[in-house]
């Protein structure tokens, strides 16, 4: 976590530290699932007690950081269904808003792993986690999977959505007008290697 702070850390370094701790994160969240026992057969004939998921699982991410922890999702659960949902600050408002969602129809069925590496204020996710309720979805059937979270940003989504569990790498101290403090910057542009400016939204940019 130190190495990738750093505010030297760039490029290839902080994705390869990034992507350690969206591992470590993902494969913690999935501990969380509810799971049945399943037997399978071993090569040589004999019976195996497993377990398996309980219900099919689909990985919601936030464009567009969300994306950076999908390859990790991906290579715990092969075959996993992931949506997409973009949220933005509107400049005539400057309140967040949804702009985009692709999820899949069945999505009422499946646990929810939200995909997001920062949570500062909450005002995404929460904007998110109802859109999702909003589809039939349990509200204890959804996982938040973020790498650093502001403590105000954990409170504000936890009071709105008491169900639902929140698993982080690192809970910073407080928030900012810059944002998670002491934080890391803008996690999209520090991983894809580009600058806020640099990349075109609807409706302003995705910074969180």
């Amino acid at each position: 976590y130190q190495r990738r702070v750093h505010g030297e850390c760039q490029g290839h370094d902080f994705q390869f530290y990034a992507d350690r701790l969206i591992r470590l994160v993902v494969e913690f969240g999935l501990g969380f699932l509810e799971y049945t026992p399943k037997d399978v057969v071993t090569p040589l004939g004999a019976k195996y007690a497993g377990v398996g998921f309980s219900k099919p699982l689909c990985g919601v991410s936030v464009i567009r950081s969300g994306e950076t922890m999908e390859n990790a999702l991906r290579a715990c659960c092969m075959g996993i269904k992931i949506g997409k949902v973009l949220v933005t600050r509107s400049p005539e408002t400057t309140k967040r808003e949804l702009v985009y969602e692709h999820l899949p129809a069945d999505i009422a069925k499946r646990f929810i792993l939200l995909l997001d590496p920062v949570l500062a204020s909450g005002e995404t996710a929460s904007i998110v986690i109802k859109l999702l309720l909003t589809k039939g979805v349990p509200e204890k059937n959804i996982i938040f999977l973020t790498l650093i979270a502001a403590a105000p940003g954990i409170h504000a989504v936890c009071r709105q959505f008491p169900n639902i569990r929140v698993v982080t790498s690192e809970i910073d101290e407080k928030l900012t007008d810059q944002g998670v403090w002491p934080g890391l910057g803008q996690f999209g542009d520090r991983y894809f290697g580009t600058s806020t400016h640099s990349v075109l939204f609807p409706l302003g940019n995705i910074n969180k």
